[in-house]
């Protein structure tokens, strides 16, 4: 029996995978999560062998989330079920410790397969994915800027890509307004930009607010 833990801030979506991976014999969704404290506490109290892990989540992100399960369970397999394109997150999630990365675009079938997969022990990755890591590695110099970036200096850019304020940005990532504006200061620089303005505009020519 794989006990599965669905983690996500969206009680509609934690229905809809409970249905789905119910309907495997050897599936048991052993318990649901909607936020960071809750994902935790769960694991600390009750193992299980795989992990269904949201990205985008109040508090502390899916990423972050991530990279505390990884910490205090290792051997735990997370698999991302993201609504952000792969181009965007992927990479993060596997670099953090992710055995896989889906969008919420996903067939039930492909969200099975990829529960097997990660229980198993191996990765798994869609062909599109696999071909931009492949890429990746034939054109590395040419990767773009927002690359670069950590996890928390991506969510910033794209906070303030976004039009919200640094006391906003701040409630949003559990962070002060001045740890923001050093957060901003290290984006503008690592991006050669100057202003939010040019901030914004870089994040919209590379869709990073969809």
């Amino acid at each position: 029996m794989i006990r599965i833990l669905v983690a996500d801030d969206h009680a509609i979506v934690r229905q809809g995978l409970r249905q789905v991976l119910s309907g495997e014999e050897d599936f048991r969704v052993t318990g649901e999560a909607s936020n960071h404290g809750e994902v935790m506490q769960h694991l600390r109290r009750e193992g299980v062998d795989v992990v269904v892990l949201d990205v985008a989540m109040p508090g502390r992100s899916g990423i972050d989330t991530l990279k505390q399960i990884k910490a205090e369970f290792p051997r735990t397999p997370v698999l991302i079920l993201s609504m952000y394109p792969e181009d965007q997150y992927a990479f993060r999630a596997l670099k953090a410790g992710a055995s896989g990365y889906l969008t919420k675009q996903a067939a039930a079938d492909q969200i099975v397969s990829a529960i097997r997969t990660i229980c198993r022990g191996r990765r798994y990755i869609t062909p599109e994915l696999a071909e931009e890591l492949a890429k990746t590695l034939d054109h590395d110099p040419d990767k773009p800027p927002h690359e670069a970036l950590s996890d928390r200096e991506f969510q910033t850019l794209k906070l303030i890509a976004a039009g919200r304020t640094l006391q906003q940005i701040g409630d949003a990532l559990a962070l002060s307004p001045k740890t923001v504006s050093v957060y901003r200061a290290r984006i503008l620089a690592k991006l050669k930009l100057s202003t939010n303005a040019e901030l914004t505009r870089y994040a919209l020519e590379r869709n990073l607010l969809e």
